[in-house]
């Protein structure tokens, strides 16, 4: 876990700030990086699906969040501005560029493949799981991703 990032576990923060509504790491509520949807969760694989290796799931507890299951481990969380779900630091979607550099100095900025300038995504560098933000035209965070390599780094979701 990378220690430069406020969210590892390694960083002690006071257990009341941590809620179901904190994305981690680790993951967001039950739902867990690198492991199957939790049985009798809310998660659950919804819709039309474009693999069997590959499958999207969401809950009605996380409006605007999605999980990127592949071969049957969550491998990614997306964060998305329909949602209030924010990072222990209050970053999510709608925070600006400059909050997000603040906060993670050390990401490396990246093109986007679909946003002009100042369009980008930010990612964290280091061993899994990491954070990455997509930064819009606007110089706004659109998504939030936490998740493993290389899914992580899909701009289009299992597509």
């Amino acid at each position: 876990k990378a220690a430069a990032s406020a969210v590892a576990t390694e960083r002690a923060a006071p257990e009341e700030t941590i809620s179901d509504a904190t994305l981690r790491l680790e993951g967001l509520g039950d739902l867990v990086i690198g492991e199957p949807l939790p049985a009798g969760s809310s998660w659950a694989v919804r819709g039309a699906q474009i693999s069997e290796s590959c499958e999207t799931a969401s809950s009605s507890d996380y409006p605007g969040a999605y999980a990127m299951i592949v071969d049957s481990e969550v491998r990614r969380i997306t964060i998305s501005d329909d949602s209030d779900v924010t990072l222990i630091e209050g970053i999510g979607p709608g925070s600006t560029e400059a909050q997000v550099r603040a906060a993670f100095p050390g990401f490396v900025a990246t093109p986007h493949k679909y946003v002009s300038e100042p369009g980008k995504y930010l990612t964290q560098p280091g061993n899994d799981p990491r954070l990455r933000f997509e930064i819009d035209m606007d110089g706004i965070v659109s998504l939030v991703h936490v998740g493993l390599m290389p899914q992580l780094g899909w701009v289009e979701g299992c597509a």
